[in-house]
């Protein structure tokens, strides 16, 4: 009797071993399937977000990459957009950490003289809906709503804090931290960016 309680534990053992043997390798697989998918359409949404933050060019941003660490785990990354050769701006894959929820990611683009171009969100876990409206809140199309905006505006020569806290720029309604978070992240892309055009970093020509 001991005999066959022993036989059947060690057949249950194998049992359970090869379905874990068979699941991993099958995790595995699925891994390996969707690896370079998942990467090509990182790769993309990047791509695009830099077409849409800068001015026209005809250079590949990508080649020209150059990256600054803000901390010990993350990074900036620079992508200068050059026209015939010469720089129409540069955009920085930029981030902070005080948002609602975490991290905030986003695409923005600043003209040789610092100025924002355009900007695009790339990743947050704000509250839901609210990736929506910061995605057009700071560049909105009612004249009335001119102090929202930062398109066209020098974080260098105003305050990009919110109005709430004695800045320049109108909050998202009802969302004053994810906008805190919004500026924080912007500021820290132009202030890394004019470091660098400081340093002689890139060239306009």
């Amino acid at each position: 009797m001991a005999g066959k309680k022993e036989s059947t534990f060690i057949n249950m053992v194998l049992v359970l071993f090869i379905v874990t043997l068979v699941a991993s390798a099958a995790l595995g697989g699925l891994y390996e399937l969707t690896k370079e998918p998942i990467a090509a359409a990182k790769l993309a949404k990047k791509l695009n977000a830099i077409k849409e933050v800068v001015p026209n060019f005809n250079n590949n941003p990508s080649d020209e990459v150059y990256k600054i660490g803000v901390n010990a785990k993350d990074t900036l990354e620079f992508y200068p957009a050059k026209k015939d050769g010469k720089l129409v701006g540069t955009a920085v894959k930029t981030f902070t950490t005080n948002g609602f929820s975490g991290y905030v990611w986003l695409m923005v683009g600043f003209k040789p003289d610092g100025s924002i171009n355009n900007y695009s969100v790339l990743e947050h876990k704000e509250t839901p809906g609210l990736g929506s409206k910061m995605a057009a809140w700071f560049k909105p199309s009612d004249p009335a709503k001119v102090k929202a905006s930062i398109i066209n505006k020098n974080p260098g020569k105003l305050n990009f804090t919110v109005s709430k806290d004695g800045g320049d720029i109108d909050a998202i309604t009802a969302a004053t931290i994810s906008s805190r978070a919004f500026l924080d992240a912007i500021q820290t892309a132009y202030n890394e960016y004019m470091k660098k055009q400081k340093e002689g970093g890139s060239s306009n020509e």
